[in-house]
């Protein structure tokens, strides 16, 4: 039995009380008073609760290993290829997988969205947020600790899946001056209060609601561990700082950024892998690497066995076994040869179709996620990385120097020189050091560079130059049929 399905009843009461985004209104008017009636029950525990948080991040873990969301930011920003196909007639062929086909040309469709289902679902999981911190307060069977932590975990998933939301669907904050232009919508009651139309924030108003419930969030953090499994699947006071931290990076709020990160770095007890664990490290077939600060791991039945592993779109097991995303050569080709990130790659023959002859041609696999891989959420690279860009931004050159050689040198690459380009390094080490942890078209689009996508394109539209309408995503038809007050973005 799916460790996830205890929280089945839960699921399926909430799947009723979709947002106003996702499902049709007269479907949840219909159903309303029985199904409140039974989430009043659920919640009224805190076991009934707790299940509720546990059902809160299995959609959270499922919406961040779906294939479009999880491919999306590496193979639009030219991380990522395709491997040529195994099948019949199509063998050494490239074929674009029907989850990506639309928004890999930057066309993406409002009918027929490649990120419909992970919109409504992202929705359903703020509202299981939501409905988490109604029924809080009022439980009689936990302590003020508890409910602190319980609503403050439930406060961070709500920031994070906003902030997963707005990346998608809101252009860059430094789009336009003021950070005018539209954000999403910000959720923060449960259907269980009544059907809501609202209209899309903007983007500042956006990032306020983000930044306040982390903030919240950080004032409730407690000691106390609620769920069952490894802490680094949960939220925590650690990993919702460097959640913030990244918040504020994405804002352009340097000192805050800085801070934050600096924060995290000095005082999480979270140290750098080390140059000689880094391989192995991120070679192990089940545990996340020692820097981790939150992995949404995959979920496992009652015996043990793993499901939904990231493997399914990056392992190989053989020249006849193996999934559809390779590193491209265009971020192959920034590494150094002396540096030792080169050695988490498999480099493998396949068979691939040349002038209709099917010749071998080398490919690169990760070795960051073959086995059973979780979703890397947060990770202390990053930090040092948020620490370096933000004291550059700050003029603090020395520190934006320290923290990119403290990555270098780890990685046995050749340190800065005085004569490098501070911006342009720190842009390329995070595309090296970051690769498939959906950073590089979210990290190009808020430094306002174009797409440039070389070896092995598939796309029809392999280069777009900044700005571009096509940076962001269409919000799904049904959605706005639903909500007239939910405007589309421009040029769907």
């Amino acid at each position: 039995m799916n460790y996830y399905k205890n929280i089945k009843q839960f699921k399926f009461l909430t799947l009723l009380a979709m947002l106003f985004l996702f499902q049709s209104c007269s479907d949840f008017l219909e159903q309303e008073p029985g199904t409140q009636t039974s989430i009043d029950e659920q919640l009224e525990t805190k076991k009934g609760v707790l299940q509720a948080l546990n059902g809160m991040y299995g959609d959270i873990r499922d919406i961040v290993n779906g294939q479009a969301y999880l491919v999306y930011s590496d193979i639009q920003g030219g991380n990522l290829k395709l491997t040529p196909s195994l099948i019949g007639n199509q063998k050494g062929g490239f074929r674009i997988h029907s989850d990506i086909t639309n928004f890999y040309s930057f066309d993406d469709s409002a009918d027929k969205s490649n990120f419909s289902a992970f919109y409504g679902y992202a929705y359903e999981a703020i509202n299981e947020a939501n409905l988490i911190l109604e029924f809080t307060d009022a439980l009689t069977d936990a302590t003020e600790s508890e409910k602190n932590q319980i609503k403050a975990e439930a406060l961070t998933a709500r920031a994070y899946v906003h902030f997963l939301l707005n990346q998608l669907y809101s252009q860059n904050y430094s789009y336009t001056n003021d950070a005018s232009h539209p954000g999403i919508v910000y959720n923060t009651k449960s259907v269980k209060n009544g059907l809501q139309y609202p209209s899309r924030e903007t983007a500042a108003n956006t990032y306020n609601y983000i930044i306040n419930d982390i903030k919240k969030a950080l004032d409730l953090y407690s000691n106390s561990t609620l769920l069952n499994g490894p802490a680094y699947s949960y939220f925590n006071k650690t990993n919702a700082k460097a959640l913030l931290s990244r918040v504020y990076l994405s804002k352009n709020d340097w000192n805050n950024a800085y801070e934050t990160a600096n924060d995290v770095i000095t005082n999480s007890g979270i140290n750098l892998i080390s140059s000689d664990n880094l391989i192995a490290q991120w070679a192990q077939p089940d545990l996340p690497v020692s820097e981790i600060l939150l992995e949404f791991s995959i979920s496992r039945t009652t015996e043990g066995v793993a499901s939904n592993s990231l493997s399914a779109y990056f392992g190989y097991t053989s020249s006849t076994a193996y999934s559809d995303y390779v590193a491209s050569e265009d971020l192959i080709n920034l590494y150094e040869t002396s540096d030792i990130r080169k050695q988490l790659f498999l480099v493998e023959p396949l068979q691939t179709l040349v002038n209709l002859q099917l010749v071998d041609r080398n490919y690169y696999f990760t070795k960051k996620f073959q086995g059973n891989p979780g979703y890397v959420a947060f990770r202390m690279s990053e930090q040092y990385l948020i620490r370096a860009e933000a004291a550059l931004k700050l003029n603090n050159t020395v520190q934006a120097k320290t923290d990119i050689n403290t990555i270098r040198e780890r990685a046995n690459a050749s340190l800065l020189t005085d004569s490098e380009n501070l911006e342009d390094a720190i842009f390329l080490e995070r595309r090296k050091e970051l690769c498939f942890e959906g950073h590089l078209f979210f990290d190009t689009t808020r430094n306002h560079k174009n797409i440039s996508r070389n070896d092995g394109c598939q796309s029809l539209n392999c280069s777009m130059n900044y700005p571009s309408l096509k940076f962001v995503l269409p919000i799904p038809r049904n959605n706005t049929n639903i909500n007239a007050n939910l405007k589309q973005n421009e040029s769907y």
